[in-house]
């Protein structure tokens, strides 16, 4: 039985080399809060095209950031442990996409029993629910000086989220106000300071994780 999904070596060594993990230092390389928002479009995409290929490859890349829990919460609400769309819901996507090709199959069982070690001082996240035209503030999160400074808010695909941070005198320092429901924001911090982090929801009621570097 032929696969199929044709199999194309250029792209999919492409898309397996995009989603490997970044050498350590290497000025090239995207810093693992972006190729967290990476893996989401990519997979997003993935599903719109019902190609696995894509879904795998964002698997791979989400897979390659690994995520520690902090429980940060907005005023007046909870934070919760809940999980940020895993690595492992996106092979399961894969799998389903990828039913009786066994070329992506053996991509799926690849990707899914790779071992991947913790990365110390990585990424944190906290997760929370968001009512339909609320907004949730974060105040006083501090950020290092002369350090890139990573905010990624990313919810589960109903709704529109837009992220706003501020300095302690009250000064937009960045946002993100796409019609998405994921969004980011970077910047380099002249002086270790402490900033308030905003997400508005401009559409229905979601969960949402926040992660920061």
């Amino acid at each position: 039985m032929m696969p199929r999904f044709p199999i194309v070596l250029t792209p999919l060594a492409l898309c397996l080399s995009l989603a490997a993990p970044a050498a350590a230092g290497d000025p090239g390389g995207i810093t693992p809060i972006k190729r967290l928002e990476a893996s989401r479009m990519i997979y997003k995409a993935g599903l719109s095209d019902q190609d696995p290929l894509m879904v795998i490859a964002a698997a791979k890349m989400r897979k390659s950031v690994p995520l520690t829990f902090r429980a940060l919460a907005p005023e007046g609400g909870i934070a919760d442990g809940a999980d940020p769309l895993s690595a492992e819901a996106m092979l399961n996507a894969a799998a389903v996409l990828a039913d009786g090709d066994p070329v992506m199959e053996k991509l799926v069982k690849d990707v899914r029993f790779t071992d991947v070690k913790g990365v110390p001082g990585g990424p944190v996240y906290s997760s929370t629910a968001i009512a339909a035209a609320k907004d949730h503030k974060y105040p006083q999160v501090p950020f290092e000086g002369g350090a890139y400074a990573e905010i990624y808010v990313e919810g589960q695909g109903q709704s529109n989220l837009d992220l706003f941070v501020y300095d302690g005198a009250g000064r937009l320092v960045c946002s993100d106000t796409d019609i998405t429901d994921i969004a980011y924001c970077g910047w380099k911090p002249l002086a270790t300071a402490e900033f308030t982090i905003q997400v508005i929801n401009k559409g229905n009621g979601t969960q949402y994780s926040l992660v920061t570097n």
